[in-house]
């Protein structure tokens, strides 16, 4: 079995009622999956928890662990990250859907599959995400949307973006 990697899955917030519930800053678009009762996970202080449950009303996150009893307790978490070690291929669960750790290091490969550069991160913003290219060490951000992005294959460990000048380079297209 390969081993497994390490994501980050959110943030604890304050504490929410006096039984021990939390408000979670999820750092995954798959909450059902991550927080389903019986996942277990670590803090990144490296205190072990299971999920007892979960809900969202109002669009919050809201965590009940077992190992948290009180309010006390909850409070005592606050800040720290939630971490889960998973399988390194797992997917997501929606078509046309990549973790970000899928997306580093892949060569990005202009119309004609000449390699332009490399996945070097991923920006989460609130309109779209962005890729961060490192272009012969120099960062540019690519709109993550299929129009820039057409093709994207992790099996073959490349992207390949739309022919738009401008996107990687300086160029400015003439009128």
């Amino acid at each position: 079995m390969a081993q497994l990697v390490e994501v980050t899955v959110g943030v604890i917030g304050r504490a929410h009622g006096v039984r021990g519930d939390v408000n979670v800053e999820p750092r995954t678009d798959e909450i059902e999956r991550r927080f389903a009762a019986g996942s277990t996970m670590r803090t990144d202080q490296g205190e072990s928890l299971t999920v007892a449950d979960f809900r969202q009303p109002s669009g919050r996150l809201i965590v009940t662990f077992t190992e948290v009893a009180d309010r006390t307790a909850a409070e005592k978490l606050r800040g720290r990250a939630l971490v889960m070690k998973i399988a390194p291929d797992e997917r997501p669960s929606g078509h046309d859907e990549y973790f970000d750790r899928q997306l580093v290091g892949l060569r990005v490969l202009g119309t004609d599959g000449r390699a332009r550069g490399t996945i070097s991160g991923v920006v989460h913003g609130p309109a779209q995400d962005l890729l961060v290219v490192d272009v012969d060490q120099d960062e540019r951000m690519v709109p993550f949307v299929r129009a820039l992005v057409p093709v994207v294959d992790v099996d073959a460990g490349s992207v390949q973006l739309a022919d738009v000048p401008g996107l990687l380079d300086d160029e400015v297209a003439e009128a």
